[in-house]
């Protein structure tokens, strides 16, 4: 056991105002590491149907991961010659927020969306062809039978979400052109451990993944981790390249990256021993800034109703008696209710007609953006409450 966090809601089922006064399934988050393959992950895997069918999370509301997505797109047609006879192909495609800068270039693409209402936004507002399915070993068999071979599979942050692993890396394999490339970001575990980021815990993160797990999962279905990088985004991810082994081998990247790894202890509990003791303790420290600003008559909101901002409100213990309210720039989310604390959605315009005293910064990982787009409530003499890697006031 790594972390205990008790029964939380699903962190992005938000509520419609006549959902308020019904009962709310919760499941147990638990935190758990493994000694043989390395792989930390929850106890709990809720179905992914009641997860994933209808989704409020759209990729497109964040001016980060767009440029994240564009410049990836733009290096990886430069580098590998992707052209009118190749095919891009994403698991999780959202709405299209990657694959259009693809598109753009000329090259043909392929989204693969769970979500009927994100595929179907993903189509009608960007033209991306999107297969409305669950991606694993028996789709990417049938896309492959159907000449679907992709030179280029994108899975940005969908692989922490997956109960089948095995069956989404098989996948992988199966879809691939022989000298075809899968490019995956996951968040990276050493950055949630070392910078306290337990909020990025919740229901549909099953997995929380090291470069040494990863290696393990990917070369039991004939693939082979060539190049891994670590990215600054979502607090600290890996952005790993895979690639058919038996025409493959891996670099320097990944070689000094898994003896980082086993030098660390990462492949060994100890390292992840500590971790509950710093969470309890950024809970106290929190929670004292938070009730300090209530001593002082001082009204406090929320900025962006997120999945890990759930996790942070429930286990903290964060409602309605210290927080006003929620502000979203995802128009999808306005006029809900956060899950278990039942906090209302609004506009961020509600930050300059309310004017809080201060905004517990909650999607701490899009910092900058968000307190550049929040200059004038700054001006005013807002201040934001940013609680990850440590409480501090901007």
């Amino acid at each position: 056991m790594v972390l205990e966090m008790g029964r939380t809601p699903l962190a992005n089922a938000l509520l419609t105002v006549e959902q308020l006064g019904e009962p709310e399934a919760t499941y147990p988050l638990d935190t758990v590491f493994c000694p043989d393959c390395t792989l930390v992950q929850i106890t709990e895997t809720v179905p992914p149907e009641v997860l994933f069918s209808e989704y409020l999370y759209f990729s497109s509301f964040s001016d980060t991961m767009l440029r994240h997505a564009q410049t990836i797109a733009d290096r990886l047609v430069d580098e590998r010659h992707l052209g009118a006879n190749s095919l891009v192909a994403e698991v999780a495609s959202n709405d299209g927020y990657l694959l259009q800068y693809y598109q753009k270039r000329g090259v043909p693409v392929l989204g693969i969306e769970p979500a009927k209402n994100i595929a179907a936004a993903a189509e009608k507002e960007r033209g991306i062809a999107t297969v409305c399915d669950f991606f694993g070993k028996a789709v990417a068999r049938r896309l492959a039978d159907e000449g679907k071979r992709a030179d280029v599979i994108h899975a940005n942050n969908v692989l922490a979400h997956v109960a089948d692993l095995n069956g989404v890396v098989a996948g992988f394999a199966a879809m691939l052109k022989p000298d075809g490339i899968a490019v995956i970001e996951a968040p990276y575990v050493r950055d949630m451990i070392d910078h306290v980021e337990f909020d990025t815990i919740y229901h549909e993160h099953l997995c929380y993944f090291s470069l040494s797990a990863l290696d393990r999962l990917f070369a039991r279905h004939g693939l082979r981790i060539t190049h891994v990088e670590r990215l600054p985004i979502h607090g600290g991810s890996l952005r790993i390249y895979a690639q058919h082994a038996a025409r493959h081998e891996a670099d320097a990247s990944v070689t000094q990256l898994l003896a980082e790894e086993a030098k660390l202890g990462m492949t060994r509990f100890d390292y992840y021993s500590r971790f509950a003791d710093r969470v309890r303790s950024l809970r106290e420290e929190l929670r004292k800034v938070l009730l300090d600003f209530k001593k002082q008559s001082k009204h406090l909101a929320v900025y962006g109703a997120s999945a890990k901002g759930s996790t942070l409100l429930n286990y903290f213990d964060l409602g309605a008696d210290v927080l006003d309210f929620v502000a979203d720039r995802s128009t999808v989310k306005q006029g809900r209710y956060t899950p278990g604390t039942h906090l209302p959605i609004l506009s961020p315009q509600a930050l300059l007609d309310r004017q809080p005293d201060a905004v517990l910064l909650l999607t701490w990982n899009f910092k900058d953006e968000i307190l550049a787009q929040q200059a004038e409530y700054r001006s005013r003499g807002g201040k934001f409450i940013v609680p990850i890697p440590h409480v501090h006031i901007v």
